[in-house]
């Protein structure tokens, strides 16, 4: 056997799609490309990680994450109580990602990626925004991930409210991230803050990169008011109109407020919906209404933590009552991220990217009742091992290539430095 691979003795390994079982041992080659080999039990004697009476998987995906957001946790309230969504974004999210710096940003990608690692996510698709820090700001956090051994497809945001100097800035970059051959998006706000003359610019930037656009939809009510008065349509028909949904690599975060015939143009585009159930119930948004859309639907926590499991489990929780809804739906719409990766070529088969879970059931686990056990069961807490590419990059709860208690001092003094910055 090839010693450079890594050996899994005595697991009880789930099959990330089906559900299907395997018990026995597991040979992970490693690399961008490396697959499993499932062998008998006992096939080896030495230099293996013990998996008994644990379970193995395929790690996660966060579908909308907000990396920027990572320094905002605890911080004081804005001296004015926002009074709706607008004033939400205005008095707290727009301040804050005006005020970061570049080693903010490294920090907060750092911080966000350890917490990523602790919650089974070795892949992260980011929105990214940094007004007074743009230049290289999306190669930092796409680097800073790598080294905690997190893939990434990242975009920056772009948006007319910050005026033209700073959107010219944030233009060369998108341009950049592309150039230098890092997976990434065309990165939006939102309807309500994006004018034509910018949804058309970014339409072309997707399509001379083959890539598309990642934006916040209809999110609260106040994106389709704005975006009618203004411009004469409501947030998905410009999107439509524009050529957004075209593109079958585009993202709609959000897409809480839809009607009927919104509904049928976004089913009947190749695009794909990010539900966040968390951090829509935190900003009194509303609830999303999968129906019609179910196929569509990937999950992401929107910067509320990297805690994608609550998010898949809440999403569950919402439906409930519904007579579609099951465990099964929940846990396919994180999967399903997946097939959006390797179909739009960000990322081949991740067979070696692995979770050891020490799940202390109760019960029996087999085929048909592991999706449950998913949802009921099993928390972040459970998961001890993380494995990206073949390499342990997590063991013990402990992440190999980070030093936490330096980065913990670093983050907090930046995070008191940001929260006065913010408040001055």
């Amino acid at each position: 056997m090839d010693n450079s691979n890594l050996y899994l003795k005595d697991c009880l390994y789930v099959e990330p799609f089906s559900g299907r079982i395997f018990d026995g041992d597991i040979e992970v080659e490693k690399g961008k490309e490396g697959n499993l080999r499932f062998l008998p039990k006992g096939s080896f004697s030495r230099n293996f990680i013990d998996c008994k009476g644990k379970i193995v998987t395929r790690s996660f995906i966060n579908s909308h994450h907000h990396i920027y957001s990572s320094l905002a946790r605890g911080m004081p309230p804005p001296l004015k109580a926002p009074g709706n969504f607008h004033e939400i974004l205005k008095f707290i999210w727009w301040k804050l990602d005006t005020s970061l710096n570049r080693e903010m940003i490294e920090v907060s990608a750092l911080t966000a990626a350890v917490e990523s690692l602790r919650n089974g996510v070795t892949f992260v698709i980011d929105h990214h925004s940094s007004p007074g820090s743009i230049s290289g700001s999306l190669e930092l956090i796409s680097s800073s991930l790598k080294r905690a051994g997190i893939n990434s497809l990242v975009c920056y945001e772009l948006s007319d409210r910050n005026g033209p100097g700073l959107l010219n800035k944030a233009l060369e970059e998108s341009e950049s991230v592309f150039k230098s051959g890092i997976p990434a998006l065309v990165g939006l706000h939102a309807s309500f803050t994006v004018s034509d003359e910018l949804l058309k610019k970014s339409v072309g930037i997707a399509e001379k990169y083959n890539s598309g656009i990642h934006i916040h939809v209809a999110e609260s009510q106040m994106d389709n008011d704005i975006s009618l008065e203004t411009y004469g349509k409501r947030a998905v028909k410009r999107l439509k109109d524009s050529g957004v949904l075209e593109f079958p690599k585009t993202l709609l975060a959000h897409s809480i407020h839809i009607n009927e015939e919104e509904r049928k143009l976004i089913a009947e585009s190749p695009v794909m919906i990010v539900r966040n159930p968390r951090s829509n119930l935190n900003n009194g948004v509303g609830i999303f209404d999968d129906t019609g859309l179910e196929g569509k639907i990937l999950i992401g926590t929107d910067g509320i933590n990297s805690d994608i499991l609550s998010d898949v489990k809440l999403y569950y929780y919402l439906n409930g009552g519904r007579p579609d809804n099951s465990p099964w739906k929940a846990y396919n719409s994180l999967r399903r991220a997946d097939g959006y990766l390797m179909k739009n070529s960000f990322i081949s088969d991740r067979e070696n990217d692995l979770l050891i879970i020490d799940y202390k059931s109760p019960t029996d686990i087999n085929k048909q009742n592991f999706f449950s056990h998913f949802i009921y069961g099993i928390t972040s807490a459970d998961i001890k091992t993380v494995i990206s590419a073949g390499e342990v990059v997590m063991e013990n709860g402990v992440p190999v290539g980070i030093d936490q208690d330096d980065l913990l001092s670093r983050s907090r003094e930046l995070g008191s430095y940001l929260w006065k910055k913010i408040s001055d």
